[in-house]
C-alpha cells in the first residue's frame, strides 16, 4: 500500500498554517489531520460558533461575524480577511459552503494561497451540474436523461415531464447532497417545487440555478472515490453505497457497495477516472452513479471531500485528508491502482439532530446536555460537538458520524447496531432510532433497499427520539459587551460575552425579535391551532385570513437547519388568524395560524 514517502513531511514543509473555511465535524476532522502532520491550524467562526469545538481545537481562530451561513461562512471578504491576518498558506474548504465554488477557489489562488481541492477550472466544469453532464458525455459516460441547461421557469419542467414522463427531479445546478432537490410527481406541483428548490439552493450554496432530469424510482446510489495528483496520476479507491436516504439526503453509507458484480464496480471505477481526467481534475473527488437493473448511469461529480469519506478510509487504510494535503503540496500519489486493496466492510451512520417523528424527520436544534460515545474494536466517531455545545437552527443538523468496521458486512452491521445502542445523546433529538430501524430491517441485510426505500417502504410509525430536557437544564444565554482593557500598559478594545443576568443592560440590538404572541408548548394549542414543531424561520405564508383550506394543505413554510418544512392544516376549515409573516423566527410549539 502507501510507500515510505507517505505520510511525509512535504505538506508540513510546504504549509506552516492551513485555514479551514468550514465548521462542525468536518472542520474538526481536518484540524486533527493537520495536527498529526505538524501543520498549524486556523479556524473561522460565526457569532454563534465562537465557543464551538473546531474553534477550541484550532491553534488560531478568527471571527467572521454574523449568525447565518450567508452572514459568516459564505462571506467571502470576511474569510479572505482571515486568511490575510493569519498568514495561512493553504485553505481547506471541507464540504458544503465554498467547497465547490470556483470563484472562491480562484480568489484564494490569485493571492498565492493554495486551495486544498481541484483547480477552479475543474470546479467550474463539475460544480455546474449542466456542464458536468456535457463533460461526462464527451468521455463516453452517459447519465440520466435531462435538460443540459439552466431552467428559465416552470414551463420547461412541465414540458420535460410531459415528454419523458413523471416523476422528474429539479436539482440545484451548483449543489449536491440532496440540497435544493425536489421531486415533482405531476404538472401541478412544478411551480412550488421549483421555487422551493431555488430557495434551498441559494441558502446552502449561494446560487439558485436549477436543472431538471428524469427521476428513477428504485435506484441504488453508488459512488466512486477518486484521487488525482498534479503529475498525471489517478486512482479510484473502491466504492460506496449511499442508498439509505430521506429527502434525498443520506442517512447510512457503506463501503464497498454490496451485491454489485465486481466487473460492474470496476467499470464504474474506470468511468469515474475518465470523468475526472476529462476535466483536468486533481485532489480528492467523488463520482456518483445511479444503479438499477444491472445498469449504471452517471449522476454527478462532487469536487470535494465527501461526508462519507471515513468508510473509504476504514476499508483502504488511507487518510484521505492527509492525502489531500500531500497532493495540494505538490506530492505524487505514493501508490497506483494495483496497490489499492479493500479490506472488510465499513458502515457510517450520520447522527443528525432530527426527530424521526414517525418518518417526518423534524429538525431538532438545541444544546447537547449529555453525550456518551460508544467505543470498542472497529468503532470510530467523527463529531463536531461536545457535551454543552449547541446545535443551531442556522446550520446543518449533522452532529457527528459513527463509523464501524467489520471483517464482513454482517459483522459491520452487528457492530454498528451495538455501538448505536451504546450511544447516549440528550438535549436534542437524533436520528438514532431510525438508523436502528434501517440496520435491523431484513431488506437492508438483503440489499433490497433503494434511495426511496426509507420513505416508501420502511415503517417508521411510532419511531420517535427521546424527549429533550426541560428549559431549566439549558445554559444561560450570553450577551456581547465591548470593553476597553490594558495589557502591559497598552490599550485594547475587546469583545466579551457574559451571562445576561450579569448585566442590567439589555442586549444590543440587531437580532430579529422572536414573535411571542403565542409561544408555549404544543400541548397548549387548540384543535384548530397550527404549531411550529421546532425552532426555525418562516419562509413563506401560503394562505390568507378567510381562505378555505382542506386537511393537508400547506399553511406556512418553515426553514430549520437548512431544510424546508411544510406546516399543514390538520383539518378542513377557514383560516381565522395568521400569527407570523416571512422572516419571523419561531420556537417549537409557537402557534403560527388558527383554523376555525
Amino acid at each position: 500500500m502507501p510507500n515510505e514517502d507517505f505520510p511525509s513531511s512535504l505538506a508540513a514543509n510546504t504549509f506552516s498554517k492551513v485555514l479551514i473555511a468550514n465548521r462542525g465535524e468536518i472542520a474538526v476532522r481536518i484540524i486533527r489531520a493537520c495536527q498529526e502532520l505538524g501543520i498549524g491550524t486556523v479556524a473561522v467562526y460565526s457569532e454563534l460558533d465562537r465557543n464551538a469545538q473546531h474553534v477550541r481545537l484550532a491553534d488560531e481562530a478568527f471571527a467572521l461575524g454574523g449568525q447565518t451561513a450567508a452572514e459568516s461562512y459564505l462571506n467571502t471578504e470576511a474569510i479572505l480577511d482571515a486568511i490575510e491576518k493569519s498568514g495561512a498558506q493553504a485553505v481547506h474548504p471541507g464540504y458544503g459552503f465554498f467547497s465547490e465554488n470556483a470563484d472562491f477557489a480562484r480568489s484564494i489562488t490569485e493571492r498565492g494561497v493554495t486551495f486544498v481541492g481541484p483547480p477552479p477550472a475543474a470546479i467550474e466544469v463539475m460544480g455546474d451540474k449542466i456542464s458536468a453532464r456535457d463533460a461526462a458525455e464527451k468521455v463516453g459516460v452517459t447519465g440520466v436523461p435531462g435538460i443540459s441547461k439552466f431552467l428559465a421557469g416552470p414551463d420547461e419542467v412541465s414540458a420535460f415531464g410531459a415528454e419523458h414522463g413523471w416523476p422528474v427531479a429539479i436539482k440545484a445546478a451548483f449543489g449536491g447532497g440532496g440540497r435544493g432537490m425536489k421531486v415533482v410527481n405531476a404538472q401541478g406541483e412544478v411551480a412550488d417545487a421549483l421555487e422551493s428548490a431555488k430557495r434551498e439552493s441559494l441558502a446552502y450554496f449561494g446560487r439558485d440555478e436549477c436543472y431538471v432530469e428524469r427521476y428513477l424510482t428504485k435506484p441504488r446510489h453508488i459512488e466512486i472515490q477518486v484521487l488525482c495528483d498534479n503529475h498525471g496520476n489517478g486512482v479510484y479507491l473502491g466504492s460506496r453505497d449511499c442508498s439509505a436516504q430521506r429527502r434525498h439526503q443520506k442517512l447510512i453509507e457503506e463501503a464497498p457497495a454490496p451485491d454489485v458484480p465486481p466487473a460492474t464496480l470496476a467499470a464504474m471505477g474506470e468511468a469515474a477516472l475518465k470523468v475526472a481526467n476529462g476535466c483536468g481534475y486533481t485532489n480528492a473527488g467523488t463520482v456518483e452513479f445511479l444503479y438499477e437493473d444491472g445498469d449504471f448511469h452517471y449522476l454527478e461529480m462532487n469536487t470535494r471531500l465527501q461526508v462519507e469519506h471515513p468508510v473509504t478510509e476504514m476499508v483502504t487504510g488511507l487518510d484521505l485528508v492527509a492525502l489531500q494535503l500531500h497532493v495540494a503540496a505538490g506530492g505524487q500519489l505514493p501508490f497506483d491502482q494495483a496497490d489499492v486493496a479493500i479490506s472488510g466492510h465499513a458502515i457510517e451512520v450520520r447522527i443528525n439532530a432530527e426527530d424521526p417523528a414517525g418518518g417526518a424527520f423534524l429538525p431538532s436544534p438545541g444544546t447537547i446536555t449529555k453525550l456518551r460515545l460508544p467505543a470498542g474494536y472497529g468503532v470510530r466517531y467523527d463529531g463536531g460537538y461536545e457535551e454543552g455545545d449547541e446545535i443551531s437552527q442556522f446550520y446543518d443538523n449533522l452532529a457527528g458520524k459513527l463509523v464501524c468496521w467489520g471483517a464482513d458486512r454482517d459483522t459491520a452491521i452487528a457492530r454498528t447496531v451495538r455501538a448505536l445502542r451504546e450511544f447516549v445523546i440528550e438535549g436534542v433529538k437524533t436520528t438514532i432510532p431510525a438508523d436502528l430501524a434501517i440496520l435491523e430491517h431484513p431488506d437492508f441485510a438483503a440489499v433490497a433497499h433503494s434511495t426511496k426505500w426509507v420513505e416508501d417502504v420502511l415503517d417508521l410509525s411510532g419511531i420517535e427520539a427521546a424527549a429533550t430536557p426541560t428549559e431549566g437544564d439549558e445554559p444561560e444565554p450570553t450577551v456581547r459587551r465591548d470593553v476597553a482593557v490594558e495589557v502591559n500598559g497598552k490599550r485594547f478594545q475587546v469583545a466579551m460575552w457574559v451571562p445576561e443576568t450579569a448585566l442590567a443592560a439589555a442586549p444590543p440590538g440587531g437580532k430579529r425579535k422572536r414573535r411571542a404572541a403565542s409561544s408555549g408548548g404544543a400541548g397548549a394549542s387548540g384543535p384548530g391551532d397550527i404549531a411550529a414543531p421546532m425552532q426555525g424561520t418562516i419562509l413563506k405564508v401560503m394562505v390568507e385570513v378567510g381562505q378555505e383550506v382542506a386537511a393537508g394543505d400547506t399553511v406556512v413554510v418553515l426553514e430549520a437547519m437548512k431544510m424546508e418544512n411544510n406546516l399543514n392544516a390538520e383539518r378542513a376549515g377557514t383560516v381565522k388568524e395568521i400569527k407570523v409573516q416571512p422572516g419571523d423566527s419561531v420556537g417549537g410549539g409557537d402557534i403560527v395560524a388558527v383554523i376555525s
